[in-house]
């Protein structure tokens, strides 16, 4: 059998031994309720406590601003529904991107049927909003701007500290995807003036199942889902304690190992991109060069189908992806491909690989010489490839 080498880190992490060794006692051992008052679960109600800690401190937060959920769709659904609801008497005007991830883009569908009304803001070719659109987007009525940190596919990072002063100069709340970000990129919540973040557990190294959302002191939030008086009364069910202790110790290690865990991925992102520059024409490397995630490198191979490239590379033992996990079934290009303004035959051969701190140089150079053999394979049975070398 190949050995398995992974490059989707985008999709899901594997749960670190750190953050399962110091869950396991909370399926068993210290089961108690974090809401009931007797000693087992006040154990669990103190670890909770802990953890809602070490989720605020690693973004620049309060305990008291951290309310945990399931995962970063539902921190997203939260976020924008709570925020849309409670302040109806203000406005019904909410701003966001082209490229937000589903968990974005379906709430905003779901709120325009309910009489709220969406922008959603154009990006550039490299995938970074225009702040001088957003500006003139917003009216009288604007509550909420919920613009993604980076964005999953391409790894472009938006201009966060503009957008969340235009926000707080307009007294308008802004809300953050950070989802992709977290353990990638350094964040003060404060400095960056952002009011609400989405992010999620199984993205660094933690649990699947487990998200969190930060709610600034101040901000009017209508709760979203029916039931008991759980995360102050902002989101009903039994609390997940061992899952909340994974995602405070995943977000603890996170930022203990920063600087060297991204100075790694960097490196070889910028390894792979040369690599593949060199060794493979007619590609494009998609979003901003410098101005994206770490382990992120989205590219277009022309001339080519990206599933089939896909199975390729899972014959040779390869996980990657042509775009985000939550939209790969479909069979329509990538809606952040076309934003970014690739036409469809173009978009169709693009290939997301996200590094992690498993990932070696070794790693990146069997996945080039694969995409080198893979490419040409399929290029040759391409008859689009065969028209466009008859035209050279």
């Amino acid at each position: 059998m190949e050995k398995i080498r992974y490059f989707d880190h985008a999709a899901t992490t594997a749960t670190k031994e750190e953050v399962l060794k110091e869950m396991l006692p909370y399926f068993s051992i210290h089961y108690g309720n974090a809401s009931s008052i007797y000693s087992i679960g006040r154990k669990s109600r103190k670890a909770v406590e802990e953890a809602r800690e070490k989720v605020g401190k690693a973004i620049g937060a309060t305990a008291k601003e951290i309310y945990f959920t399931a995962c970063g769709s539902e921190s997203d659904n939260l976020a924008i529904k709570g925020v849309a609801y409670a302040n109806r008497e203000k406005g019904n005007h909410i701003i966001t991107s082209k490229i937000e991830h589903p968990a974005v883009l379906n709430t905003c569908k779901t709120l325009e049927k309910q009489g709220f009304t969406v922008t959603y803001l154009n990006v550039d070719q490299d995938g970074i909003i225009s702040l001088d659109e957003l500006k003139e987007a917003i009216t009288e009525k604007t509550i909420l701007i919920s613009i993604m940190f980076a964005n999953n596919e391409v790894g472009t990072i938006q201009p966060i500290k503009e957008i969340g002063a235009i926000a707080k100069s307009h007294n308008i709340y802004f809300h953050t995807d950070a989802v992709q970000a977290i353990g990638n990129v350094k964040i003060d919540v404060q400095e960056l003036n952002i009011d609400l973040l989405s992010m999620s557990a199984h993205k660094f190294y933690g649990p699947k199942g487990m998200g969190a959302l930060y709610v600034k002191t101040g901000v009017k939030l209508e709760r979203i889902q029916d039931g008991g008086h759980q995360e102050k009364n902002k989101r009903a069910g039994t609390e997940n304690v061992a899952g909340i202790v994974g995602i405070g110790k995943a977000i603890e290690l996170a930022y203990q190992n920063f600087d060297a865990y991204n100075q790694k991925l960097t490196e070889l992102r910028d390894y792979y991109i040369s690599q593949v520059e060199e060794k493979i024409p007619y590609i494009k490397v998609n979003g901003h060069r410098t101005k994206r995630l770490p382990g992120n490198a989205n590219i277009s191979f022309r001339f080519i189908e990206g599933e089939s490239l896909l199975l390729i590379l899972d014959g040779k033992g390869i996980c990657a992806s042509s775009g985000s996990a939550c939209t790969s079934g479909s069979l329509e290009p990538s809606h952040v491909l076309l934003a970014i303004g690739l036409p469809h035959e173009v978009a169709h051969g693009s290939l997301r690989t996200t590094f992690g701190e498993e990932n070696t140089k070794e790693d990146v150079d069997f996945l080039v010489e694969t995409l080198v053999e893979a490419v040409a394979k399929l290029r040759n049975m391409s008859p689009l490839y065969e028209d466009f070398i008859k035209t050279k």
